[in-house]
């Protein structure tokens, strides 16, 4: 159990949960040949998981003077698990991740692309060294990571089958996971800011140089419901554009539910948010508003089908 809450495996089933949406929610309705078997598809989502763990690990070894600050309740690594256990998993975790990354890389015959997963383990190490002490860089890092995990299910499944005679059809197919990676990318970029200043006095104390840090939390959380009102307006240009006009009132009603409504009430509650507790608690709704969001893939595929 120690382990498990290590790795944080509530973000990494969220996160396969995410990935297993896009392909079998959304992907294998669309009349389009998909690339990877199924079996290849989860080696895929293992890979994610397993160096997104190994991200997880990292950063709480590097960071145990700041958890003790914030949240010495949650601390694992000098604990529960020791800091030398802890590197093993760390290395242990990328090299399986990075195999399976480049086992996968040679089934589509693009054996260069197995970089991604190297990059995506350099990300998460710079990360954890470096890119989170400086203003807003680890923010833009961790939402881009995000970002990458959706965006390399259409390299692998999409761009290996995409030829001048389907381009089209393959680069509209692709477009719409860019929209939902952009999506994903503001409102867990929005979320590492809430987590910051949720963090602040801990963050403080150690040195770092976060945004609620730098222009105080009064500030930030001007500039985060700014952020918040930007993001919801676009989803609702986004809903009324491409689900209203045609005529998707399941997702309509969706998407106006579950991911507007409460990106509305975020705003509200982000404006008078004081407390640990208060940020704690819309950085947990953020992370699934991005869930939500995600989900409405599979939502929009049913009312497709079932048209209203």
């Amino acid at each position: 159990m120690k382990f498990l809450k290590l790795i944080r495996y509530q973000n990494l089933l969220l996160i396969a949960l995410m990935q297993l949406i896009f392909r079998y929610g959304f992907l294998k309705h669309q009349d389009i040949y998909l690339f990877l078997s199924d079996g290849q598809y989860l080696l895929l989502i293992l890979s994610t998981m397993m160096i997104a763990a190994a991200g997880y690990i990292i950063n709480d070894i590097l960071d145990q003077e700041t958890d003790n600050e914030n949240k010495p309740e949650r601390v694992i690594i000098g604990k529960g698990i020791s800091e030398t256990m802890g590197y093993n998993l760390y290395f242990a975790l990328n090299v399986i991740g990075v195999g399976i990354g480049f086992y996968l890389s040679n089934a589509i015959q693009k054996p260069t692309f197995a970089g991604i997963f190297i990059i995506i383990v350099t990300i998460l190490y710079l990360y954890a060294t470096t890119l989170k002490q400086m203003i807003l860089i680890g923010n833009l890092a961790v939402a881009l990571l995000l970002s990458i995990s959706i965006l390399i299910i259409g390299v692998y499944d999409l761009l290996p089958l995409t030829f001048d005679s389907n381009r089209n059809e393959m680069a509209l197919v692709f477009s719409l996971l860019m929209d939902y990676a952009i999506f994903a990318f503001v409102l867990n970029f929005i979320r590492e800011i809430v987590k910051d200043m949720e963090d602040v006095d801990g963050d403080y104390t150690q040195g770092m140089n976060t945004l609620p840090i730098a222009i105080g939390i009064n500030r930030t959380t001007k500039i985060v419901f700014g952020l918040g009102v930007f993001a919801t307006c676009v989803l609702l240009w986004y809903i009324n554009t491409y689900l209203m006009t045609n005529h998707l009132y399941y997702a309509t009603i969706y998407g106006l539910l579950f991911v507007v409504s409460p990106m509305i009430f975020f705003v509200v509650k982000i404006w008078n948010a004081k407390s640990k507790q208060d940020f704690h608690f819309l950085s947990t709704l953020l992370k699934f508003v991005i869930f939500f969001g995600i989900l409405s893939t599979a939502v929009i595929t049913f009312n497709l089908k079932h048209h209203a």
